[in-house]
């Protein structure tokens, strides 16, 4: 007996950041399948597709952050949720996309009795049922080596180095905000052919959210300064930065970013701030009352449509960057 079999994509979202898997639907050019998301009394998350997925390629979006009174744990366990409701209605493959990972930064013990929660998520999502993960800048690149399967790490970095080239054109100074950052940063420099600086920091031993910004490698006097890193969580890290460029005769300050976490008191604090611009992705979302005339949105929604067709084609996902995404 034979048998042929046809490919179907179906493509999912959760609540978390629902517009950008609406953009991400409209770059495939296909709709959003209903999950029938819900909670129970008690606030245990619920979810029933609207359609069967028996043999087909499923990809869940969701984004992992606090947003609209839900906290990252809550996106977390939505998702979880989702790919297990797929595995257990026969998809062939099951594609969790993660445009920010969740407890990323937790991906070594930098002191004696703490946990690794980067490769435990990643335990999570294998055990849900999870074939593949696509995720965009994680934090470190060793995060791929924690899920058991295929891992596609996408990056922003098209994106914000071609709006970065048509604001600011030649002549800029690209600036890592710390000695982690230095390896990105200086890929940037080259692809805008713009001067490299890093800024040199210390972190407060023992307290978390603060650190120190010292000095400046690089020369920044009279030039137009980007910081550039892969988050911006409570802001202490760029603004301390920005500061320390501005008083170093900088002649204006901006940054850009993948990932606008911007909890506790980022926005206090980028307001506040000498920054001239913040640039960041919506990967995550941001409520409307919390944004500030310096922000500027950029979608990477293409992109990651692009990589899920990529997928779903059985085609390389590192040539829509000409390989420039491993890192």
């Amino acid at each position: 007996m034979e048998v042929l079999t046809k490919k179907t994509l179906h493509l999912f979202a959760g609540r978390h950041n629902a517009g950008m898997a609406k953009a991400i639907g409209e770059n495939l050019g296909i709709p959003i399948t209903e999950a029938h998301l819900a909670q129970f009394a008690n606030g245990e998350d619920h979810c029933r597709f609207a359609e069967s997925v028996r043999g087909s390629d499923v990809f869940i979006v969701q984004s992992h952050g606090a947003f609209a009174g839900r906290s990252v744990n809550d996106s977390l366990m939505e998702h979880l949720i989702m790919v297990d409701a797929a595995k257990r209605a026969s998809a062939k493959r099951i594609t969790a996309v993660m445009p920010f990972y969740p407890y990323g930064r937790q991906d070594r013990k930098s002191e004696g009795r703490e946990p690794i929660t980067a490769r435990l998520v990643a335990d999570l999502y294998r055990a849900a049922g999870a074939s593949r993960l696509v995720s965009v800048d994680l934090h470190s690149g060793q995060i791929q080596g924690f899920f058991d399967g295929p891992v596609d790490h996408l990056t922003a970095m098209p994106v914000l180095v071609n709006h970065l080239a048509e604001r600011h054109g030649s002549g800029m100074v690209v600036v890592s905000p710390d000695a982690g950052r230095v390896k990105v940063a200086e890929r940037y420099a080259q692809m805008l052919h713009a001067d490299l600086a890093i800024v040199h920091k210390r972190r407060l031993k023992g307290v978390k959210n603060q650190v120190e910004a010292k000095d400046i490698v690089g020369e920044v006097d009279g030039r137009c300064c980007v910081l550039i890193d892969d988050m911006i969580d409570t802001a202490g890290t760029i603004v301390s930065a920005a500061e320390l460029l501005m008083e170093r005769g900088a002649k204006e300050v901006h940054a850009a970013t993948t990932h606008g976490v911007f909890s506790g008191p980022a926005i206090e604090r980028l307001k506040a701030s000498p920054l001239s611009s913040v640039v960041v992705t919506d990967t995550l979302p941001l409520e409307p009352e919390r944004e500030l005339p310096i922000f500027e949105r950029l979608s990477v929604a293409p992109l990651i449509a692009d990589a899920i067709r990529a997928v779903f084609e059985d085609l390389s996902v590192s040539e829509i960057f000409d390989g420039k995404n491993q890192n």
